[in-house]
């Protein structure tokens, strides 16, 4: 039900809830984009093995997003809502535990400790508290608004504030922690150090700017116990879910194109256009292009759905890409506009990917009549992170491939191979990615709007009674 005592949606829960995802980036764009980057560059570790332990992270995900999710579904409601709690509570260890992970002093370690250090430090953050924060945040969607527009507006204002912070971070980073060595732009280490600290500071105080601005209206009645379904249940449940199933596949192929644009964009920049700068402007050139997707998502979705136009955007990417990998302009500068209207073409599907998961679990709602916000987003959330853990593993294996190290970063054959990885990965993402949403992912526009009509009318029964 929907509470009638609560002020109405409007800007200030859109706005609080671009700053949860604002806080979520500080700390989880930074180590999609720049982890990789740090640990060969600064602490020594082969790429390879940075990316294994990344992927490692993400099966102990595989339990602690499934039980964050299950702890929510099963949280009591308080006053300030079921998800909102868990975002004050878990937002100093957040950020934390992300400051640890890039300690620059402890490069001199012998190589078992550090990539100790490294599972340690990143399961501390990416499979304990980030789960323990990003699992309510995203489920919480569907309690702010029970309307598809406002969902919309939702997950637009949350791709927005995930924008600004890769602004922050694709900007500062590139122009302030690259120093020049014989005529190379080396990474240093203590000035990372001191840019991930600022970041986790920065991401609490977005978290708290959520909790304030963001209200739960929409307050469904707790379950017994006795009635909730067991975790086996809902796995099978999920498992023959088709939407879920296509939205997920979905999930992580659109993570493994734009990680790794956004992680090789650290190598191509520096190491083949030796131009760190251009890195930084290219930043803000992307955030024109996702501010363009964010202007014309809604109104495309509306008159042609959001599963349509997220289809062909993907695959205009795709031809992009694949346009890069065969035309490799000399010209920096050249690069970066063409790579400009690969975000334009992302932004929009970014815009609406939020959407499409309350979508997700109202489908899921009208199959098997129990809603499971807390759940369906975990195994969602669980689905990016292994999207994630893909692009790192692949770029970081294909990295080793090439021949990347220290000491061979510069070298033409090295350089020529990073271009290779930057353009065909991302292509191969974007075409997969467009194939799956078109032939496979079955919420189209008609389906969406049946579904919404039909819990609307299970919700007016509800209240009546």
């Amino acid at each position: 039900m929907v509470s009638e005592q609560t002020r109405p949606f409007g800007f200030r829960d859109k706005l609080g809830y671009l700053f949860g995802d604002f806080g979520n980036d500080f700390t989880f764009i930074l180590s999609s984009s720049f982890l990789l980057k740090f640990y060969t560059d600064v602490m020594g570790v082969p790429a390879a093995v940075v990316g294994v332990v990344m992927m490692i992270a993400r099966f102990v995900d595989a339990f602690t997003d499934v039980t964050m999710g299950r702890i929510c579904d099963r949280s009591r409601i308080t006053a300030a809502g079921k998800f909102k709690p868990w975002i004050l509570r878990m937002s100093g260890p957040v950020a934390i535990a992300s400051f640890l992970i890039y300690q620059s002093g402890l490069a001199g370690m012998p190589m078992a400790a550090k990539i100790a250090y490294l599972v340690v430090t990143y399961i501390l953050w990416g499979s304990i508290f980030y789960t323990a924060i990003n699992i309510p945040y995203g489920s919480m969607a569907s309690a702010i608004s029970p309307e598809p527009g406002d969902r919309q507006s939702l997950s637009t204002y949350r791709s927005m504030g995930g924008m600004m912070a890769g602004t922050i971070i694709g900007a500062l980073v590139p122009m302030v922690a690259y120093r020049d060595v014989n005529g190379q732009a080396v990474l240093d280490g203590g000035t990372f150090t001191l840019i991930a600290g600022l970041f986790s500071v920065l991401a609490v105080g977005c978290y708290l700017l959520c909790y304030t601005l963001v209200t739960e209206r929409v307050r469904p009645q707790d379950t017994p116990k006795s009635k909730q379904p067991s975790t086996w249940s809902m796995l099978k449940n999920a498992a023959s879910n088709r939407s879920l199933i296509s939205i997920i596949v979905a999930s992580i192929l659109m993570l493994l194109a734009q990680l790794t644009i956004q992680s090789m964009a650290n190598y191509v920049y520096p190491n083949y256009y030796n131009s760190p700068k251009a890195q930084a402007a290219s930043t803000f050139l992307m955030l024109g292009g996702m501010s363009v997707a964010a202007a014309i998502a809604k109104p495309l979705a509306r008159r042609f759905g959001k599963t349509e136009i997220s289809a062909a955007t993907n695959a205009l990417a795709a031809l992009i890409s694949l346009g890069l990998y065969f035309f490799r302009p000399a010209n920096v500068w050249v690069y970066v506009a063409i790579q400009t209207l690969n975000w334009l073409g992302l932004g929009v599907f970014a815009m609406v990917s939020w959407a499409l998961i309350t979508d997700v679990i109202d489908d899921a709602e009208v199959k098997n009549g129990i809603r499971e916000d807390g759940t369906v987003y975990a195994l969602y959330s669980f689905a990016r992170k292994l999207g994630q853990a893909a692009s790192a593993g692949l770029t970081g294996g294909l990295l080793t491939i090439i021949g990347y190290d220290q000491t061979t970063a510069f070298e033409p054959g090295v350089i020529n191979g990073i271009y290779s990885i930057s353009a065909l990965v991302p292509a191969l993402g974007f075409g997969l990615l467009a194939a799956v949403l078109w032939w496979w992912y079955p919420l189209r526009k008609a389906v969406v709007e049946r579904n919404v009509a039909t819990l609307k009318r299970k919700r007016e029964r509800g209240n009546q009674e």
